[in-house]
C-alpha cells in the first residue's frame, strides 16, 4: 500500500500556474504531481544549501537563447 500524503496549499502567480500546467501536459503527469516532484527536489537542494540565503546564492545559467537560436519552453 502505498504512503499517506498530507495535502498542502497555497498561492502562485497566475502565469506560473499556466506554465506548470502546459509542463505537465508535455509531461504527461498531472499538475499536483509535477509540483509534489518540483517541490521534493527543491527541498532537497534547501537543504543540502543548509539556508535559503546560500541556496539562492548559487545561480542556474540558462542557455543564451539568442547564440543558440532556441526556446526555452514552447
Amino acid at each position: 500500500m502505498g504512503e499517506w500524503k498530507a495535502q498542502i496549499s497555497l498561492r502562485v502567480r497566475q502565469a506560473l500556474r499556466a506554465e506548470l500546467e502546459e509542463f505537465a501536459v508535455r509531461e504527461r503527469r498531472k499538475l499536483g504531481n509535477i509540483t509534489e516532484l518540483i517541490l521534493e527536489w527543491a527541498f532537497e537542494q534547501l537543504k543540502t544549501a543548509g539556508s535559503t540565503e546560500r541556496l539562492l546564492k548559487y545561480k542556474i545559467r540558462l542557455p543564451d537563447t539568442a547564440a543558440t537560436g532556441r526556446k526555452l519552453h514552447k
